[in-house]
């Protein structure tokens, strides 16, 4: 049975198949070229099981949009070439990067998860901000 985000799910199911989601940024500007509109960004993301099911990770889905709404959207197996199962309350981190045309940007996303029952879910990735030092307070 696959749930998506529009999904009524019970309150015991949700508890279930819960995937805790937290970022951190950083600016890379040895990376980045600010005069040609490239300027690139490092994300560290701690993944947490926070259902009592084990899940694995076995996709992810992004959209990343910069300052002037260019949206690019990526999809991939995993994450840098994994595909973790996470024991309840066991957490998987990672660091990534990405590029976009401007100073600030966002990114949201969701990871596709299976659960060891056989159910699949998706797990929200909340928005988060991408900025250069010193432009948002």
């Amino acid at each position: 049975m696959r749930c998506d985000l529009g999904c009524n799910t019970s309150m015991s199911e949700t508890a279930k198949y819960h995937i805790r989601v937290n970022t951190r940024t950083t600016y890379l500007a040895d990376q980045s070229d600010e005069a040609a509109g490239r300027y690139v960004f490092a994300y560290t993301i701690t993944i947490t099981n926070a259902g009592t099911v084990a899940a694995q990770l076995l996709s992810r889905h992004w959209i990343i949009t910069d300052a002037n709404d260019k949206v690019q959207e990526v999809r991939g197996l995993g994450v840098v070439g994994n595909q973790p199962l996470l024991e309840p309350h066991e957490s998987f981190e990672y660091t990534s990067g990405t590029a976009i045309a401007t100073g600030v940007g966002t990114m949201r996303g969701s990871y596709q998860m299976v659960a060891a029952d056989g159910h699949e879910f998706d797990a929200p990735i909340p928005a988060f901000t991408l900025s250069i030092p010193r432009v948002l307070h």
